[in-house]
């Protein structure tokens, strides 16, 4: 047996853990620069950081010429530290900056597919990622996919340096969320816990953390969408999301991931609503795949288990687990992939690219292009 795992420096987790933000941060430095989404920046506390600051306002997935922008601010301002607060599109462009501030060149330089892809030096500006979503467990992955406007596509920035120095997991910063945010944020942790459990590169302990991931989503997320201020069900989804990116980031993604890099590329649709949408159908085709022609594959198994963690019932089979997904996405009414702007003439490229995407590298079994349209058409 032998993996590797990393992950964030420190993990603070906890409901009013946030409170702990100034003493955290004052070892840093005096020089703080914070990259806030939506309305973080109003929280109380970040008026108390540094002696100096710098306040980047992100909205919006990250792309090319906004993360660009942000870098030129550090690099005039030449933070000590960088407190990201906000969902995951504020870390990922956060751990952007704090990377590529250290490098020389542009991001151009840097990025995969649509960039030259040159190596990033292992440096970083210290990163504080604080997130107020339950879904992307940003705070503790070391990549950030990036929109390149231009080319109609997200690409990633990928480097063992972009893993937050600490992660401030407060559960009681997710409060606020709407219900539309909650249930496809909570659909993006939940599908990256599912995708790493069933990966070619999953390992014992990847294992445990997205069973528990499962488990903490199948108690929650209901919950959270019904009542927002739940504090216990928000405490299970912001262990769901942390939990899914501990995953992810040592044990890959699959199908899902795979399509939502293109779509949301050629869609602008938010990353959680796209996993969503498709997740159930990815599900389910995956495990008919493996049914055809790969019956021996353990992944089958792994996705009976997946379906007794998300219902409960020890009895419950891979079948079920489709089921269940099927119908709590309807129940938190997340739209399908034809309502957040997938045309059908765009469903072959779609599945062309995701064959190419490295997200699918981590799927169970190689998927032909007419199974990978087939979860596309499926999910419009």
């Amino acid at each position: 047996m032998e993996f590797d795992f990393a992950t964030a420096g420190r993990i603070v987790f906890g409901p009013g853990r946030f409170a702990a933000l100034p003493a955290i941060v004052s070892g840093f430095g005096p020089r703080v620069m914070i990259v806030a989404g939506g309305h973080a920046a109003n929280l109380p506390g970040l008026d108390l950081l540094g002696s100096e600051r710098l306040v980047v306002r992100t909205s919006g997935e990250p792309s090319i010429p906004r993360v660009s922008q942000a870098v030129d601010s550090a690099r005039q301002f030449k933070p000590d530290v960088i407190v990201a607060v906000g969902g995951g599109s504020a870390i990922d462009t956060a751990k952007s900056v704090g990377v590529l501030s250290r490098n020389s060149g542009d991001i151009l330089d840097h990025i995969e597919v649509v960039g030259r892809g040159m190596a990033l030096k292992p440096e970083t500006i210290p990163v504080v990622a604080c997130p107020t979503t339950s879904g992307a467990g940003a705070e503790v992955t070391a990549n950030s996919p990036i929109i390149s406007p231009e080319h109609g596509v997200k690409a990633s920035l990928r480097s063992p340096a972009m893993l937050p120095a600490i992660a401030l997991v407060d559960p009681e910063l997710t409060v606020s969320g709407p219900a539309a945010v909650t249930a496809s944020s909570g659909f993006d942790a939940l599908t990256q816990c599912i995708e790493p459990f069933v990966s070619v590169k999953a390992n014992v302990l990847t294992d445990q953390i997205a069973a528990e991931g499962m488990r903490r989503a199948a108690s929650g997320l209901r919950r959270a969408w019904t009542d927002g201020a739940d504090i216990e069900a928000r405490t299970d989804m912001s262990l769901c999301s942390l939990f899914g990116g501990l995953s992810l980031a040592n044990a890959k993604l699959g199908a899902v991931h795979g399509l939502a890099a293109p779509i949301g590329g050629v869609t602008g649709g938010a990353h959680g609503e796209i996993c969503a949408a498709m997740l159930a159908a990815a599900t389910r085709v995956n495990v008919q795949s493996m049914i055809r022609r790969d019956f021996d594959n353990p992944a089958l198994a792994r996705y009976d288990t997946v379906a007794k963690l998300l219902t409960g019932r020890p009895e419950a089979r891979a079948a079920d687990g489709v089921e269940w997904l099927a119908r709590i996405v309807a129940d938190l009414r997340v739209p399908g992939l034809a309502a957040l702007g997938l045309r059908r003439s765009q469903v072959d490229e779609a599945a062309e690219a995701a064959m190419r995407a490295s997200s699918m590298k981590g799927n169970p079994i190689v998927l032909t292009h007419d199974e990978v349209a087939e979860i596309i058409e499926t999910s419009m």
